[in-house]
């Protein structure tokens, strides 16, 4: 391979950027693994399972495993819809400049704003996670008390988050290539241990595959019998699938981004769903006591302990804390390449500052420190009102559901109008396109709702009572919506436009041939 290849290759990959109006300024360092490993650490198969299976047990009994295909399902329109996409459009912050060109400036800053803010809110919620992970492997990790108080938890929680999403903030501040090599290291090491752990559980199984169809008697009473605990138990799955889009989001600094990002996505998506489905099933064939109470308090951290021992316990508690990490970091990469995005077509406080790439680090630095700081704020919500941040981390998940289908149903629009077309070559859904994008826009807007749902165990389940948490979704969603498209219209509208340190600049013409000298 000659020396120029990679050069005429980087021309190829940043010609998609024409049709934006960009300049590229961010450097293309990863390769087909990585953007893998960053659609896969976002979804984080051993945070998700270990954080929410006790959720779903708890709501919906081991027949809840059924809402994990089903989940997956739905998802998977989406992604496949996003693959095209990906393979047309291989911008950073795909989501904000896919639903702009979709669907037109104001629906675009409309669902890039409610990306912004979900992610600032879910980097809170996965730092969260260490506090359910750390003190289990050693007392150690109780910096802050030692969980005899009632507040010990709380106060704990918010200095090992902090302390990672500091972490996730260096890393990504110094460059984008640095990310990708811990990230990476940190998807093998998941991958290994889920698959680890999937053996181990099958040599440990005591029960046949109709255990799953167990309801543990949940729902009776309910005016939708066990459906309607069935829907509640499938947040559980709901707030792990999400995410895969992370891989098109780095679209500017991947190497042929419109052919490797939507195989990365879809190979997340699917690894996810194949490797998840297997821990949640052989957990619930292998625990000893099926109808412990333990499965819906201490969840999967129960289910390995009791099963496996203490010592591989402790082995796997250590990769489920590499996952937090990881997962973190992708979160983080994922906001700040949204908000660079949306600060590049000036549609931001302060764009130029949060546009600006650093020249040593070839990173947006400021992006990178901003939603740091912002998602430490949210942690200290959580010392004094942990109600109140369940809500929130809740509102963060639907967010993410509706700026999907800030992309989706334009998309679908575009489609019945014949004004939608894949680009050539490269990955298409032909004639399957209009239904697959049909049930993205169903699924995601059922979805939305399911999540949204006031039920008061999912946001209100303890004292104090307040309508306003049990109502919290229609209610913060609302004010967050019209708050930032109030900002948008009044300061914003008609001012969105490429800032001049990201403009494309016209090529200059070739000097043709001189005149002809005179003849003699």
């Amino acid at each position: 391979m000659s020396a120029a290849a990679p050069e005429r290759d980087d021309r190829d990959d940043d010609a998609s950027l024409s049709d934006f109006g960009y300049k590229p300024q961010l450097k293309r360092t990863l390769g087909n693994f990585h953007t893998f490993a960053a659609g896969i650490s976002y979804i984080s198969i051993l945070t998700g399972t270990f954080q929410l299976f006790y959720f779903g047990v708890g709501f919906g009994g081991p027949a809840y495993w059924w809402s994990w295909p089903m989940v997956f399902v739905g998802q998977l329109m989406v992604a496949l819809c996003f693959c095209e996409l990906a393979a047309r459009y291989p911008v950073a912050g795909s989501i904000y400049n896919w639903s702009k060109k979709l669907g037109g400036p104001h629906l675009g800053w409309l669902g890039g704003w409610m990306m912004v803010a979900a992610t600032m809110v879910s980097l809170s919620a996965v730092a969260l996670a260490y506090q359910q992970t750390l003190p289990q492997i050693s007392s150690v990790f109780w910096v802050i008390g030692d969980g005899s108080h009632p507040a010990d938890a709380a106060k704990n929680a918010v200095f090992l988050g902090s302390c990672l999403i500091v972490f996730t903030t260096l890393v990504n501040a110094f460059g984008v290539k640095l990310m990708a090599r811990i990230n990476s290291a940190g998807v093998l090491i998941e991958l290994i241990a889920a698959v680890v752990l999937i053996v181990l559980l099958a040599v440990h199984i005591t029960r046949g595959p109709a255990t799953i169809t167990q309801t543990h008697g949940l729902g009776q009473g309910q005016s939708m019998g066990y459906f309607g605990a069935f829907l509640t138990a499938s947040l559980a799955s709901a707030y792990v699938m999400y995410g895969f889009d992370t891989a098109s989001s780095l679209g500017e600094e991947s190497r042929n981004p419109s052919r490797n990002a939507p195989r990365a996505i879809l190979r997340a998506l699917i690894a996810s769903f194949v490797i998840g489905g297997l821990i949640l099933l052989f957990a619930l064939l292998a625990v000893p006591d099926l109808n412990s109470s333990r499965l819906s308090t201490d969840g999967l951290q129960f289910v390995v302990l009791s099963t496996l021992g203490s010592s591989v316990g402790q082995a796997v508690l250590w990769c489920v804390f590499i996952a937090i990490t990881v997962c973190e970091l992708a979160v983080h990469t994922a906001g700040i390449r949204l908000a660079f995005a949306m600060a590049r077509d000036n549609g931001l406080p302060a764009s130029s500052a949060v546009a600006k790439v650093s020249p040593r680090f070839q990173t947006p630095i400021v992006p990178a420190v901003v939603i740091g700081l912002v998602a430490i704020g949210i942690l200290v919500l959580n010392i004094d009102q942990p109600q109140i941040f369940s809500v929130v981390t809740s509102i963060a998940i639907i967010m993410i559901y509706l700026a999907y289908l800030s992309v989706t149903a334009p998309m679908l629009w575009q489609r019945l109008r014949g004004r939608w077309q894949p680009a050539e070559g490269k990955f298409s859904l032909g004639r399957f396109g209009l239904p697959v994008n049909i049930v993205a826009v169903l699924w995601g807007g059922a979805m939305a709702v399911n999540l949204a749902w006031p039920r008061a165990s999912v946001y209100n389940a303890t004292t104090p009572h307040h309508w306003y948490l049990q109502w919290g979704a229609f209610l913060y969603i609302g004010v967050i919506a019209v708050a930032g498209f109030a900002y948008y219209w009044f300061r914003k509208r008609g001012r969105i436009d490429v800032i001049e340190g990201s403009r494309a600049v016209a090529a200059e013409a070739e000097p043709g041939p001189g005149p002809e000298p005179a003849a003699p």
